[in-house]
């Protein structure tokens, strides 16, 4: 089904992880594998036995960014504006959308480099596991653009403006613990620990209460422009909401009998 990626499943159909497979470009982003990676989130936002998401690479690095090959027309020497542009609008948008809209928590695994793009593609989620040899740079400006893939929207947010200017004019690398420090990653694991420590940290994922964070994370989203007013007002809607759900109920149930709670996600 999607050409360009490849799929593992775990934990009876809770955790599904799409790993972009085309090591030889170090992942580079073309239009198919964009559009594979938007119906793959879509899929699973869609499917209520998927309870949690993941993102990752195959081979040495997580994401080279875009595959400059594969954007530009063949003979295009101007690189027409108009082009790049239908890349974004068409392709790089809506996965933008597709992730962090998502009902799931979607976790970016960073097992190498992560650049331009690539970079933004594991920023953009809910949050990132990285292999300490991994690094991300904003490289963007190293060839006259400027960060797209929801970078000009999350990064001040991320890092506040003088980082996020920095970064973005430079095009410096940061390394896993320096990305870490800077909040930009969850967790910073060894080589020989990555794929067992996220895997633990995915199952736990893949086994609490999704409805919950489903509306924490479009909590989370509305407080950008909400005034605080605002935001406590949706607080109080959306923790009734939250209430009136099944997992809430096991969860007191489970608390009551002093037992481990078994969330179903609704």
């Amino acid at each position: 089904m999607y050409t360009q990626l490849d799929i593992e499943t775990h934990f009876d159909g809770k955790l599904k992880i799409a790993y972009l497979n085309q090591p030889e470009t170090m992942n580079a982003l073309t239009k198919p594998s964009l559009s594979d990676l938007k119906d793959f989130i879509s899929d699973c936002n869609n499917d209520d036995t998927v309870r949690c998401v993941a993102i990752s690479g195959r081979g040495r690095a997580f994401c080279s960014g875009q595959n400059l090959d594969d954007a530009f027309v063949q003979g295009n020497e101007h690189h027409d504006n108009d082009i790049i542009r239908k890349i974004v609008v068409d392709y790089y948008n809506p996965l933008v959308t597709e992730i962090t809209h998502c009902r799931k928590p979607v976790v970016a695994l960073v097992n190498g480099p992560a650049v331009g793009a690539g970079a933004m593609l594991a920023l953009i989620c809910d949050f990132v596991l990285a292999v300490d040899k991994s690094y991300f740079a904003q490289a963007f400006s190293n060839i006259g653009l400027i960060p797209d893939t929801g970078g000009t929207y999350f990064l001040p947010k991320l890092l506040g403006r003088q980082l996020a200017n920095y970064l973005a004019f430079t095009g410096k690398k940061l390394s896993a613990e320096e990305s870490k420090s800077h909040g930009l990653v969850a967790e910073v694991f060894t080589e020989e620990e990555f794929v067992p420590k996220s895997m633990e940290i995915l199952e736990r994922m893949a086994n609490m209460p999704t409805a919950a964070i489903k509306l924490t994370k479009k909590a989370f989203a509305q407080s950008y422009n909400n005034t605080l007013k605002e935001q406590l007002e949706l607080e109080g809607d959306l923790q009734q909401e939250a209430a009136e759900t099944e997992d809430f109920i096991e969860g007191v149930n489970a608390f009551l009998q002093k037992r481990k709670p078994n969330y179903k996600g609704r």
